[in-house]
């Protein structure tokens, strides 16, 4: 009785990363080129090279709703939240996602996730999307705040009332 919900990347998602690849690589041909090849352009490029590989482990891949639990997979790290803690579910207007600026996480680049803050409330909040639209916000009983993007939000969000409904 699982639901998978795969991400998918929207039109703005990969002009982003089309956007961090082609700033990333200018920059160290450019320092390579300046510094033929000294200590400086390997430098940058080891650090930004490790920098992409770190945020590339964390691009979310697929939304599961198993029978006990709301999974959320990225390329290597799993976050799983049982449905007895979770408190509400809602739909985030896309008015809001103005207000929501990177505090740690990845910005564009095949997605959005990490930590953010949400300036108008000023709240922390993790985000797991890989489009910046389709909102849907999982609030905890520990009062934590969880963001997902989907391509079906109205049905994430019914079927995730039923089993937090069902399992209370």
């Amino acid at each position: 009785m699982n639901h998978t919900y795969r991400y998918r990347i929207d039109r703005r998602t990969g002009y982003w990363t089309l956007l961090y690849v082609v700033v990333y690589v200018g920059l160290g041909l450019g320092l390579y080129l300046l510094y033929e090849g000294d200590y400086l352009s390997a430098w940058f490029a080891t650090s930004i090279g490790a920098l992409l590989l770190l945020m590339a482990l964390s691009i979310p891949r697929k939304l599961i709703l198993k029978e006990r639990m709301v999974e959320i997979r990225c390329l290597l790290d799993m976050t799983e939240l049982p449905y007895e803690d979770i408190a509400s579910v809602r739909l985030v207007e896309p008015s809001e996602l103005k207000w929501v600026v990177p505090l740690f996480g990845g910005c564009g680049f095949f997605g959005y996730y990490g930590h953010f803050i949400d300036l108008k409330q000023m709240e922390r909040l993790t985000i797991y999307a890989s489009e910046w639209r389709n909102m849907v916000e999982i609030m905890t009983i520990y009062e934590d705040r969880l963001w997902v993007s989907c391509s079906e939000p109205e049905a994430l969000i019914a079927l995730l009332a039923n089993h937090t409904e069902t399992k209370a």
